[in-house]
Parts: C-alpha cells; sequence; structure tokens
C-alpha cells in the first residue's frame, strides 16, 4: 500500500502576502494620487498610515508561514518571504519619516530671519483636516530653529535689486518654485490722460499776431505741460506689479512640492536694497501639519546655494 504525504498549507503565509501586496499597491496609488492628482496631504497621510499598519500586519503572518514550514514542511515559504519584502517599502517610509520626525526640531515654519521674518503678502491657508497645528509660530520655535540650523541665514550682494531680482527668479524656477507675479491692476491699464487743449480766438487775416505766427511757424494752440514721472515708475520692477512694503522691500511669494511625494510648501522671498548692495532673505512653510521633518530648511538651503552659483561674482566674501 502507497503512503502518499500530503503537505498541509500555511494559510498565513499566503493571508500575509496578500497583505503586503495591498499595502504596497496603496501606498503607490496613494504616493501618484498626491503627486500628481487631487488627493490632498492629509488624506495622503491617513492612507500611508493604512498602508504602513497592513504592511506591519503582515510581517506576524509571513513569520507564522515560514514556522510552519520549518515545523512541518508546510507550504507557504515562497509566499511568507514575499510578503516580508513587499512590507519592507511602506514600513520603511514609515520609519524614516519616525527619524526624521524625533530628530528634527517640531517646526512648520522657518526663516532666514528669525527677528524680523519676511511677511506673506497673503497668508497661507489650508484646511489642516485632523492634523494639530498651532496657529502661531513662537520665540521659543525660532530659538529651536537657530539652534538646529545654525547655517540658514541670508545673502548680501554687491549688486542693483533689479540683477538679484533677475537671478532669483531664474534660481526659483530651476528648483521647482513657482512665484506668483501678479498681473498689472486696473489703475495701471487706464490710458493716459489726454492733454488739455486750449483754444484760441480766431485773428484777423491782417492782424499783427496772425502775421507773426504765420511768420514764425509757431501753433496758435500751445500744450500744457505735464508734471515729469515719477522717478522709477517706468522701470521694469515697478512695472511687473510686484508688491513692496513700506521700507521699500520686495516680497515674492510662491509654492513648490518635494520631488517624490509632492508635499506642498509655500515660500516668500524678501529682497531689500542697502546702499549698493541687496539682501535676500526667504521664509519656508508647510502646508499641512505642525512638522516639515527638516523639508523646509533644506528647500532655503538649496535655494540660496543655488543663488550664490547664479550670483557667483557679485557675492562679498
Amino acid at each position: 500500500m502507497t503512503v502518499r504525504f500530503v503537505r498541509p498549507v500555511s494559510t498565513a503565509a499566503y493571508a500575509g502576502k496578500w497583505l503586503g501586496e495591498a499595502s504596497l499597491l496603496l501606498l503607490l496609488l496613494a504616493g501618484l494620487a498626491h503627486r500628481f492628482g487631487p488627493l490632498a496631504t492629509p488624506h495622503f497621510l491617513a492612507l500611508v498610515f493604512l498602508a504602513g499598519a497592513m504592511a506591519a500586519l503582515s510581517l506576524p503572518l509571513a513569520i507564522i508561514g515560514l514556522a510552519r514550514l520549518w515545523q512541518v514542511g508546510a507550504r507557504g515559504g515562497t509566499a511568507a518571504t514575499k510578503a516580508i519584502l513587499l512590507a519592507a517599502l511602506p514600513l520603511g517610509l514609515l520609519g524614516y519619516g519616525a527619524f526624521f520626525f524625533e530628530t528634527r526640531p517640531r517646526l512648520f515654519d522657518v526663516t532666514t530671519d528669525i527677528v524680523d521674518p519676511p511677511a506673506w503678502k497673503s497668508q497661507p491657508k489650508a484646511d489642516q483636516i485632523w492634523l494639530p497645528r498651532p496657529a502661531l509660530v513662537t520665540q521659543s520655535d525660532r530659538e529651536a530653529q537657530e539652534a538646529a540650523y545654525p547655517g540658514l541665514t541670508g545673502r548680501r550682494y554687491e549688486g542693483a535689486l533689479d540683477r538679484v531680482y533677475q537671478a532669483v527668479v531664474t534660481v526659483a524656477r530651476a528648483n521647482r518654485i513657482t512665484l506668483k507675479t501678479p498681473k498689472p491692476t486696473a489703475r495701471e491699464k487706464l490710458p493716459a490722460p489726454e492733454t488739455p487743449v486750449v483754444e484760441a480766438l480766431p485773428a484777423s487775416r491782417g492782424s499783427p499776431s496772425a502775421r507773426g505766427n504765420a511768420a514764425s511757424g509757431l501753433p496758435d494752440v500751445v500744450p500744457i505741460p505735464l508734471p515729469r514721472p515719477a522717478a522709477g515708475a517706468s522701470s521694469p520692477l515697478a512695472a511687473s506689479g510686484l508688491d513692496t512694503t513700506e521700507s521699500g522691500d520686495m516680497l515674492l511669494q510662491g509654492e513648490t512640492r518635494t520631488l517624490i511625494f509632492g508635499l506642498p510648501f509655500d515660500v516668500v522671498i524678501r529682497l531689500s536694497e542697502e546702499a549698493e548692495t541687496t539682501f535676500v532673505d526667504m521664509r519656508v512653510a508647510i502646508r499641512y501639519g505642525p512638522h516639515d521633518l527638516g523639508e523646509g530648511a533644506e528647500i532655503a538651503q538649496s535655494f540660496l546655494r543655488a543663488l550664490d552659483a547664479e550670483l557667483l561674482g557679485i557675492a562679498p566674501e
């Protein structure tokens, strides 16, 4: 009589593989929808945590499958191995975020000037949904930033404001920062006022005045002179419609997103002209959540390094 040995099947191993596949697929779809689609950041983070929970649940199931393979030779060793590999990406992403959450200061707004940070032209507003966030940036937050990022400071360049402005626009475009340049206002589109016309009384053909005008070639109607335009009114910066503060500083506000997952950040750049130099300050704030995981400082430092390279030769040593 022939005895056939039937290997048992580890249900836990296959269940772990299914959970691993589902967690990875959920993470990829959420990342694509957030980076290129309409998915809001709070919803994206909720899906990331859900994918991480599914991946964490697949690990013990995979371990059970490997244990059954060792003990009774149950089928499912390959499925258990795949479950561990599939769960590595969601869990690795959560571990990466948790590392920076603990090692970076709890900041959502960083600036190169902690005493007088650049003001927002329009205050960024976003529905935080389930993410708690302080309403204001406190002095202790600025002190924590100074301790964590001592090299995050403004830049002074020996150049005119318009020269530095053009470099800022070029570097912002290269660093995926979209600056919001306003359109000309309605006041700037109004037609120039017509020159008043003074009608002269008709003179007789033989009068001395008529003979004098005809002889000299001068017109009978002389236009009234208009006041000279204000200095700088026709300059490219003034014509661009960009906002300036009462002290004459130029403010450029925009936004950017991280390269992979597309986390949104709001950016404002301040240009201050002092004598023959221009000082550049910057402020970066994550749009959602109370913690930027250090990305805000990295965005600011990357932009300023690129601006130094763009303006190489006029930056003071």
